[in-house]
């Protein structure tokens, strides 16, 4: 009777290191697995309302990147990084006071405005130039991993990004998996790295240089650009 316990103990050992090794190789297969849904260009019925939004919100710089989110409810913001004089950049995170794509009236009568008439709210910090040329650098080298030529960028019903790296235009969803993933992270960071006073800035460097090494790693393991 012993001899049969020892045996299921060892059993249930082996079933669940079995089950442990699987769940090691999960994110893995689920980077193999994943599709981003990011395209080229502007999604269906969305460029007259992204560019009031990004008109509104870009103000006279030229950022190297601009992230503009067009969240399916609530007021729409962008984050930037802003290449200055001198090496110097500028990280910049910009929202509308007021939802800018507003519906008036009703049933058939219904009608689209976009409220450009307002001033949005802006706050900004400079950043070191070393991690904002390397967060340029490393989403690009993950958007061409994620999204391939050809692509068209797809409609979302729910929030979507407008994404623009050197002049270069991707599009969708946001994001959820593979390398593709970590932007959503990396974008938060920025966000809250722009409203964060100058003692505390270094920490959320710091967060922001390791979020950029995980997401090197998984785009390596999508097939991209090896490890810097």
């Amino acid at each position: 009777m012993r001899g049969g316990r020892i045996q299921g103990r060892r059993f249930a050992a082996v079933a669940v290191a079995g089950l442990l090794a699987g769940v090691a190789v999960m994110p893995a297969w689920a980077a193999r697995d994943c599709e981003v849904a990011l395209g080229h260009g502007w999604p269906p019925a969305t460029e007259n309302y992204g560019n009031a939004v990004e008109s509104l919100l870009v103000d006279d710089d030229a950022p190297a990147l601009m992230l503009t989110r067009l969240p399916a409810r609530g007021t729409e913001d962008a984050v930037m990084l802003v290449p200055g004089a001198g090496g110097n950049w500028t990280l910049q995170y910009v929202t509308a006071r007021k939802r800018v794509l507003n519906w008036t009236g009703s049933g058939a009568a219904m009608q689209r405005e976009l409220q450009v008439e307002q001033t949005p709210k802006r706050e900004m910090v400079e950043i070191p130039a070393g991690l904002a040329e390397h967060l340029v650098d490393a989403w690009r080298q993950t958007l061409a991993v994620a999204v391939p030529a050809g692509r068209d960028a797809p409609f979302s019903e729910d929030d979507t990004w407008l994404l623009v790296i050197d002049g270069q235009r991707v599009s969708g969803a946001v994001p959820g998996c593979g390398a593709a993933g970590f932007m959503a992270e990396q974008a938060e960071l920025l966000i809250k790295a722009a409203d964060t006073r100058e003692s505390r800035l270094d920490k959320r460097w710091g967060k922001l240089e390791r979020s950029l090494d995980r997401m090197a790693k998984a785009r390596a393991a999508d097939g991209g650009a090896p490890e810097r």
